[in-house]
Order: structure tokens, then sequence, then C-alpha cells
């Protein structure tokens, strides 16, 4: 991405969120978004999945550019090589953990669904947990099942808003590790944004945000 601008019209003047933002990241490496709330950490992601557009500015994921889609082939590049990780799990409360997980392999009408969602399952340490719902499930399982969600179609992309935010020190410490681990066998793109020491300190690069700007950490 390079010389991002993100700006909104409020009843006071235009707020920037993103000035000149510009940023490079090799194909499957880590990297590491860090800096204080409200500096535009979240606002950056949502435009890596493009799910947000920039007020200018040019965002490339591979040989693809993000301002020459519209919605609907947003969404199907998303569904073939994006995942993303919600600090808040975002797990659709009326399905299982494998229901969760198989879900966006039937949306794109992949007819071995399930075993894919099996297998995911098994990968993240969840095979007892198959027919739990959201609810019967702890914060550090919750998170497992949304890993898997994410990886399970294998996405070039994987994208983190604070994926150990919500857990206990222990409990995030295994989150983290699978995390990792998990990237590594798939060879993804990983970019976390996080206020955690620890998982900056396991990425291969480090940036940080602060007043909307980008600065190398």
């Amino acid at each position: 991405m390079s010389d991002i601008n993100l700006t909104y019209p409020t009843e006071s003047g235009t707020v920037a969120v993103l000035n000149n933002a510009s940023l490079m990241i090799p194909p499957g490496d880590t990297l590491a978004i860090t800096g204080p709330s409200g500096s535009g950490k979240t606002s950056l992601l949502l435009l890596l999945s493009g799910l947000q557009r920039p007020s200018s500015g040019e965002i490339l994921i591979g040989s693809q550019r993000l301002g020459d889609m519209d919605a609907n082939a947003l969404a199907d590049w998303r569904s073939e090589h994006l995942g993303i990780i919600f600090q808040s799990f975002h797990l659709l409360p009326g399905l299982t953990a494998l229901g969760n997980v198989s879900l966006p392999l039937e949306i794109a009408g992949q007819s071995d669904a399930r075993e894919q969602a099996l297998s995911m399952l098994e990968a993240v340490g969840l095979t007892h947990r198959l027919q739990h719902y959201p609810g019967q499930l702890s914060g550090g399982e919750q998170q497992r099942v949304a890993i898997a969600r994410a990886l399970v179609h294998q996405p070039s992309l994987l994208l983190g808003d604070e994926p150990t935010g919500n857990l206990d020190h222990a409990t995030g410490e295994k989150v983290l590790s699978l995390l990792f681990d998990l990237h590594k066998e798939s060879k993804s793109t990983l970019v976390l944004v996080t206020h955690d020491e620890r998982v900056a300190e396991r990425c291969q690069h480090r940036v940080r945000m602060d007043g909307g700007r980008l600065y190398e950490a």
C-alpha cells in the first residue's frame, strides 16, 4: 500500500484517520502493527481487507489492486484469499464449532466443507468440541474456533485485530503459539494489530502507528 489517506467528514470538520501511510509486507512474512488506541490501526486492517476504501492512495496485494474491484469482486477476493481473526471472535451463536468453521467453505460451494473443517478443528485441538455452540466454549476455545475459521480456506493473507486481547495470559500464550505454528504451515502473510509486546516480539517486522502515520518501530 502506498500514500494511503483516509478521512471522515464531521460537523466540526474533516478528521484524518490515516495520513500518507505506506507499507510493504514481503509475502509469507509476519508483521506487528502497534500504537496507542485511536491511532488508526484497525482502520488500516479494514483497508487491507477491502472492507473499507481509502480516500486516496493505492493498495496492492499480490498482483491485485483492491481499488480496481467493485463490492462483488472484493467479496469474492476475500472468500478466496483473506482470513480475519477478530478480538471479539464474531462466531455465529446458532452454529456449532463445526458449523462456524465449515460455513465459509459452504458459502464458497465446496463439497468437502465438513471434512476440511474437521481437519482444521483437529489442528487447533478441538475435536472434542465439534458440536458445542460458542456459548458453551471458553474464551480460549472460541478464539481457536475463530482461528480455524480464518485459516480453513488456506488464505494467502491473514489479518488479526488484537487476537489475544480478550484472553488471560496463559490462554493467550497457547493461542499465540497455535496461530504462529499454523501460519508457518500455511505460508500465509500474517499481519497483527496488537498492544501485546509478546505478540509484537514474535513477528519478523514491526511498525508503529501514531496520529494516523506509520513509523518504523
